[in-house]
């Protein structure tokens, strides 16, 4: 059954998961902002040691895609690239925003429309709306939170919001129909689960083309020259 290695950099865990088909074999995550750059080998090698897996075995790669952290989100697309073309293996990419929505599915008992948030600036998060059989209601988006923000649809049935956006919003939206869930973070075996059953559909990426799903350009502001009169 295909070994998959999986990356997950979009948010401030940096964490690597190697999984044979669906099942998880193992995992190295570190929780400390800004630490992928220096981490990510490290997690890589740590999950080679633990599985005595060689990367040469590997049949594919599978990275979280975006929204989130430009910086971390590079890091990881530029390592996948780089691993899928010296093992000549395929790049699966997956949307951040659906990880965190199956991941919350599994346990998501009163079957409530699911909406994973992932922190963006000020009152904004990068979120997306699915149904309880993870279908999009509501693709992703960048969205300003406010009292009305997901009004209509609570009004029908009942919201789940949870990720690293969701804190800062659970003063904001204060339907009876919110519930907001802590403590939920992406991680690299949900990356590995999902990127099995899209390796079997042939979902894959051109790793000469592959980009990181920004959402949000990324502007540098260039600082004024000075201008002698």
């Amino acid at each position: 059954m295909a070994l998959i290695l999986s990356l997950e950099t979009s948010t401030t865990v940096c964490s690597v998961a190697i999984h044979r088909g669906q099942d998880l074999i193992a995992i190295a995550e570190v929780h400390v902002e800004q630490s992928h750059a220096s981490k990510l080998a490290v997690l890589i090698d740590e999950v080679k040691k633990l599985t005595s897996i060689e990367l040469i075995e590997l049949n594919a790669i599978a990275i979280s895609s975006g929204p989130g952290s430009y910086t971390g989100l590079r890091i990881g697309i530029s390592t996948a690239k780089g691993l899928c073309y010296a093992l000549g293996i395929p790049l699966i990419s997956i949307n951040s925003l659906e990880i965190l929505a199956y991941q919350m599915n599994q346990v998501n008992i009163s079957k409530a429309f699911l909406c994973p948030m992932i922190d963006a600036r000020r009152m904004e998060v990068y979120c997306l709306l699915s149904d309880d059989k993870l279908n999009i209601l509501q693709p992703t988006e960048a969205k300003v939170i406010n009292a009305l923000s997901f009004s209509e649809q609570l009004e029908c049935h009942p919201i789940i919001f949870f990720g690293s956006g969701s804190a800062k919003c659970e003063d904001v939206i204060t339907h009876h129909n919110a519930l907001f869930i802590k403590d939920i973070y992406l991680s690299a075996k949900h990356v590995g689960a999902m990127a099995y059953q899209k390796l079997l559909n042939k979902e894959i990426e051109d790793v000469g083309n592959a980009e990181p799903f920004y959402l949000k350009e990324f502007l540098i502001k260039k600082p004024l020259e000075n201008k002698i009169a």
